[in-house]
């Protein structure tokens, strides 16, 4: 009998070894995959291949890390809103000009485009601490512009994007007008367990049932569900039901935690969108949508309501 509680308890042990070690060793190269294999860092088209209007924007952020981002116009004196687009983990922001294309056309929108560090022609190494500040600089960059309408400025986050648009938004209540989430996850604790099932004994955020002894571990826990509670722009969750990478209950559980105390979110399901198509499955559902939302959440200012709202202050002054 002794032998055999020791051997499980060299068992446990090992696992626990193991887990720390992968933690160790891999936990970045699995949270942030800058080049997708079989390709390159470097972008594999620009923008001007779809004929789109655009500037290449590079920015420092408060570390000194030299960003790149692109800034797409819809045309030269568009005043719509601008949105600031943050990716998912893989590959760069090349790889989402396609949506981004139709993004501008469906919501006659700017769109803004970040290289995290680490990423495409941005310098560095991607790290939460690091990736947040880039955000901020990015953000902070759209707002001193002269040339869009900055009271329109909407965050758009898709999975490991909505976690950096969140603790964007919750932070910056004065400049960003609304948030939009898409198959995002609760945390990376969280998902340690989804990725590497014999990590959720030993891993886990909030709910998490397990003794969580290996949280110290993770540098970029990416705390989703611990962030959308303090937010009070309006919010609005696209969840792909064939996720295969992030659990569609991570949405649920996320819309759950802010509905309580925000009534203005919105949940809305794509029954065949997948992790990175949800866009593409959704269909013309999918931009209508967003188009209602932004309509109704981030609503254009007439000039001549502008110029009442102007003389309302002076007279009362």
């Amino acid at each position: 009998m002794v032998s055999y509680v020791s051997a499980f308890l060299y068992g446990v042990g090992g696992i626990l070894v193991a887990g720390m070690a992968l933690l160790v060793a891999f936990q970045e190269k699995l949270v942030y995959v800058p080049v997708l294999p079989g390709l390159t860092k470097s972008y594999s088209i620009t923008p001007a291949r779809l004929r789109l209007l655009y500037e290449d924007v590079w920015l420092r952020s408060s570390d000194g890390v030299r960003l790149h981002a692109w800034f797409i116009k819809l045309l030269p004196e568009c005043r719509g809103p601008t949105v600031l687009f943050f990716q998912e983990n893989a590959g760069n922001i090349a790889h989402r000009l396609e949506m981004v294309r139709i993004m501008i056309q469906r919501l006659q929108c700017n769109v803004f485009m970040l290289s995290y560090r680490g990423y495409g022609a941005s310098d560095g190494y991607p790290s939460q601490h690091g990736i947040a500040k880039d955000a901020q600089a990015a953000l902070d960059h759209l707002s001193q512009r002269t040339d869009i309408d900055t009271s329109r400025i909407v965050v758009f986050g898709r999975s490991l994007g909505g976690a950096v648009g969140a603790l964007l938004t919750k932070n910056n209540p004065d400049k960003v007008a609304a948030l939009i989430l898409e198959n995002t996850f609760t945390s990376i604790l969280d998902m340690a367990g989804v990725l590497l099932p014999f990590l959720k004994w030993f891993i886990g955020g909030t709910g998490s049932k397990g003794p969580k002894i290996l949280n110290f571990l993770v540098r970029s826990p990416w705390s989703t569900i611990d962030i959308v509670g303090q937010i009070n722009q309006p919010i609005l969750f696209l969840s792909g039901l064939q996720d295969e990478m992030v659990p569609p209950s991570h949405m649920q559980m996320l819309y759950a935690k802010v509905a309580s105390h925000n009534r203005e979110c919105i949940f809305v399901e794509f029954p065949n969108g997948m992790h990175m198509d949800t866009w593409l499955a959704g269909g013309d559902h999918y931009w209508r949508t967003i188009q209602q939302f932004i309509g109704n959440h981030v609503p254009e200012i007439k000039e001549h309501e502008s110029s009442h709202d102007d003389k309302g202050d002076s007279f009362s002054s």
